[in-house]
């Protein structure tokens, strides 16, 4: 198995997929989430709720996208 390069070059090319698809990500959940929030007509309680159902999922997309961006940066196939 080869060594994964860890170069500032190639940190910094995956910090930047990384950010640019949890942007990506973060505008497609919030977006369900205001659909949800508002075809429901959610009070801010229920909006907090919904929030908080949403947070776990959420999180784990952006660790998968964080960890998926370094995974192809660093590999030495992709070099």
């Amino acid at each position: 198995m080869q060594q994964r390069i860890k170069t500032f070059k190639s940190l910094s090319r995956a910090a930047s997929a990384a950010s640019f698809l949890s942007v990506q990500a973060l505008i497609g959940i919030g977006t369900v989430y205001w659909a949800i929030a508002e075809t429901l007509f959610l009070s801010r309680t229920g909006a907090l709720v919904l929030g908080a159902l949403f947070a776990l999922p959420s999180a784990y997309v952006l660790l998968t996208v964080a960890r998926m961006a370094f995974d192809a940066e660093t590999d030495p196939a992709n070099q």
